[in-house]
């Protein structure tokens, strides 16, 4: 009994040990997610200033700010970008007016397709699909770059707010629209056209999990003017859903259709009788 305290302080003194040099090992390659996080809200609150953060985004001066927090963020991963992290975060800013320009597009569209948005400020204010797809934006030139796991860490911050899970790899086109958004998951390798609109818990995702399928296209095609409606599941990355196709709701397609298809799922629907059933009124799951 004597022995136990002095065991359990040897033990934790080796585990903290060992913990160090586990951190020494990956720890300096990894930036920080929370500045991560914090540059990324910034990016946002500095395109569209919709909120009061302590900072006044619509000064230009705000850039050089910018540019200094994502170099720091690149830094720990120089090994493994294709050029300096100043000439990254240079390439990057000079994408953000064509990434403004897209995003304003996507906020029409919201707009139009949204009964419920009176204004394109509600969209940019209170809509977590809009915010979702300005991340994804953003991450996905950064991923474009060359850049590895920044993006991600984006991303999943997004995932993380808004319930949207958007891999930075993705392809998507101009006008996306995600209404509601909650559950949405879009893969790596999926590619979305223009003027596109999914709701809520639509996953367009893989047939299979396997490592060895990492450099191969996984995920569906969704061509230009698709609207796929709450809970469908669209699987592989042969899958091409064709332009100005609707997809019914709770539908599970893993096979391409041509364009102008209406692919719906058809329930089963059984009235029952108020004085008999073949199945038991009151059961547990």
């Amino acid at each position: 009994m004597s022995n136990t305290p002095s065991s359990n302080r040897l033990s934790l003194t080796v585990f903290f040990r060992y913990l160090d040099g586990e951190r020494e090992s990956y720890a300096e390659q990894i930036p920080s997610v929370m500045a991560a996080n914090r540059l990324i809200d910034a990016l946002y609150h500095w395109l569209f200033p919709v909120s009061d953060c302590g900072a006044d985004y619509r000064s230009i001066d705000r850039y050089t700010v910018f540019f200094a927090e994502l170099m720091e963020l690149l830094q720990p991963l120089s090994d493994g970008l294709k050029a300096t992290p100043s000439a990254i975060a240079d390439q990057f800013f000079e994408a953000v007016p064509g990434i403004y320009a897209r995003l304003m597009d996507d906020a029409q569209a919201f707009y139009r397709y949204d009964p419920a948005a009176v204004s394109i400020g509600e969209v940019i204010a209170a809509y977590p699909g809009y915010y979702a797809i300005a991340v994804h934006r953003m991450a996905h030139h950064l991923d474009a770059l060359g850049v590895p796991l920044l993006p991600r860490l984006w991303s999943e911050y997004a995932h993380s707010k808004t319930g949207i899970d958007i891999h930075p790899g993705a392809t998507i086109g101009n006008a996306f629209f995600i209404d509601h958004g909650t559950g949405v998951v879009i893969g790596a390798t999926a590619v979305i056209g223009n003027e596109v609109r999914i709701y809520q818990g639509v996953t367009l995702g893989a047939l299979q999990v396997d490592k060895s399928m990492a450099s191969t296209k996984r995920h569906p095609t969704i061509e230009d003017n698709c609207i796929i409606y709450a809970n469908s599941t669209i699987l592989g990355g042969k899958t091409v859903v064709g332009h100005d196709s609707v997809i019914g709701g709770n539908t599970w397609l893993t096979e391409s259709v041509p364009p102008h298809s209406l692919v719906l799922h058809q329930p089963r629907i059984k009235v029952r009788s108020r004085t008999s059933s073949d199945e038991p009124i009151n059961f547990v799951i």
